[in-house]
């Protein structure tokens, strides 16, 4: 994987490629990429764009997701991992701009590692407020609470929800409309998803379970109990097939 600086060249490149080829995206091409000078500072501008209702929304989300940048540098480099993921997963982008600039579920994430950061330090109320207007503006609404690896992808990111206390591993995709979330009875556990799980559109994920590495949850499927690494779980209740020969409960 590319480092932080070099993903930032490569996304100029880009940017100057198309600017000078396209002048209509000129201007907006330089407010949003080339008048930056790093990629944090990029992406907190499209953080405080996509979050913000008006000019001082815009300032005030922008704001903080440099001060978070500046604070924690790693929140950088998970950003600079979960673009790459999305072009090595998404066999419809082959560039690292177009993510950047039009993939709301990007910027979700990317504003929830904020809001994470905000949360554990304290700072819960703006922490909430963040998740609320990412729910509002991008359709995606993750609890500052929750815990998320890097090399993730939300896929058309329209109606996900991960609750309080959800905990994801490195390189899940997570497609629309798709629910992790705590059963009221037991609010102190949640779902923990392992590495490199899928979850297709529509499905939901409840309670104090756990999906193992590589799993596969289809369409549609309701989850409530856990399922080993490498099965799929499909269908209402969900029930498991195509599970490793060591990994079928007995």
């Amino acid at each position: 994987m590319a480092s932080a600086e070099q993903l930032w060249q490569s996304v100029r490149g880009e940017a100057e490629a198309i600017a000078g080829s396209d002048p209509v995206l000129a201007s907006s091409l330089a407010q949003s990429i080339l008048d930056h000078p790093d990629f944090g500072s990029a992406l907190a501008f499209q953080i405080g764009q996509r979050l913000g209702s008006g000019d001082d929304d815009r300032a005030r989300f922008t704001r903080v997701a440099h001060e978070a940048f500046a604070a924690a540098p790693e929140l950088v480099e998970a950003a600079n991992l979960d673009l790459q993921g999305i072009v090595h997963h998404d066999p419809a982008t082959t560039a690292l701009l177009p993510p950047l600039l039009n993939f709301k579920g990007y910027v979700a994430l990317e504003a929830w590692r904020v809001s994470n950061w905000l949360w554990q330090s304290g700072r819960r109320d703006f922490a909430l407020l963040m998740q609320s207007a990412s729910s509002e503006r991008l359709q995606v609404s993750i609890h500052p609470s929750a815990s998320i690896g890097s090399s993730v992808f939300l896929d058309h990111a329209t109606g996900i929800i991960i609750g309080a206390l959800s905990c994801i591993g490195d390189g899940v995709t997570i497609l629309q409309n798709v629910t992790i979330g705590r059963k009221p009875e037991n609010p102190a556990r949640a779902p923990r998803i392992g590495r490199f799980v899928l979850l297709s559109s529509g499905s939901s994920v409840i309670g104090d379970i756990v999906i193992g590495d590589f799993a596969r949850i289809g369409a549609g499927a309701v989850v409530t109990r856990d399922v080993p690494a490498g099965c799929t779980a499909v269908g209402v209740p969900a029930r498991l097939i195509n599970c490793p020969e060591d990994a079928v409960p007995t």
